[in-house]
């Protein structure tokens, strides 16, 4: 599915655009999905299993920051990561096992939807080795003006920032850290159907949306057979017992088979503790940490 030269892309930079990838009656049936989950909100008065509220949320206006595994929501959700094209550049970067780490669906509403402060993904869930990456499917058109993604190309392949404050791991980067180079950040906008893929170690954030209109991507954070998560991070999946944990694994499973040799490399590890007053959302732990924002 990927190119020579987009795989060479993605080893140097951490990240790839796909213009135009989804498209047809896969993004209509996300995009209508998407809005039934948002309307069914309207009643919702606070966060829960399935949504975080946004401030200003209520019956005639809802307002969300996030609908949680979506793929658990509806069908084609996870149709689309475990049956599209999608699918099969998952395995061209992962290889033929692969497992889903979580999914979301960030709705980012207009006027003043959350920023997500500047993070890697890789402090907030360590495994054995690295090859773990972040998909985002653009379920409406991204610019400039309403909140898009930011990468720092390269930083893949250097350290992992402090994600602490004040003692606690807030899920955030100090923007005065010397290795925090925002002049090197691209922003990643397309047209409703662009996919864009992120290595779970790249600096990334997004800005508020100051737009009129709302800033809908879905996540599907994946990691190959053999990356296993380290005790301690913040994941439902370590107070599951081992007899559910494999019985969620299997779930989890997006192509292939679980992997039971993981694979041990030479990556830097800092465990994401202690956990901040309120872990429940990234959003949360950064605003409950006291995480310094990059967007003031």
């Amino acid at each position: 599915m990927l190119s020579a030269d987009q795989k060479a892309a993605y080893d140097k930079d951490g990240y790839l655009v796909l213009d135009g990838f989804i498209s047809g009656e896969q993004l209509t049936r996300m995009q209508a999905a998407t809005d039934r989950l948002i309307d069914a909100s309207r009643n919702v008065s606070e966060s829960d299993e399935i949504y975080d509220l946004d401030k200003g949320h209520g019956p005639d206006n809802p307002r969300l920051t996030r609908i949680k595994l979506p793929h658990k929501r509806d069908q084609i959700f996870e149709d689309v990561l475990k049956r599209s094209a999608l699918t099969e550049v998952l395995t061209d970067l992962l290889g033929p096992d692969t497992t889903l780490i979580t999914s979301k669906l960030n709705t980012k509403a207009p006027g003043g939807g959350a920023a997500v402060e500047w993070h890697q993904d890789w402090a907030f869930y360590p495994h054995t080795n690295d090859d773990l990456l972040a998909f985002g499917v653009l379920l409406e058109d991204v610019d400039l003006d309403n909140g898009p993604l930011m990468v720092i190309p390269g930083t893949h392949k250097g350290p992992i920032l402090s994600h602490h404050t004040s003692g606690v791991f807030s899920g955030a980067i100090d923007p005065d850290d010397p290795l925090f180079t925002l002049e090197k950040a691209v922003t990643l906008t397309g047209k409703a159907g662009t996919v864009t893929v992120h290595h779970a170690r790249i600096l990334h954030g997004s800005a508020p949306n100051k737009s009129d209109r709302a800033r809908k991507i879905l996540f599907f954070e994946c990691a190959a057979g053999d990356a296993w998560p380290i005790l301690g991070a913040s994941s439902y999946i370590h107070a599951l017992g081992q007899r559910l944990f494999w019985d969620d694994l299997q779930d989890r499973q997006i192509t292939g088979s679980p992997c039971l040799a993981p694979r041990l490399a030479l990556v830097p590890v800092t465990m994401p503790l202690p956990p901040a007053p309120d872990n429940s959302s990234i959003f949360r732990m950064q605003q409950s940490g006291g995480a310094k924002s990059a967007f003031k």
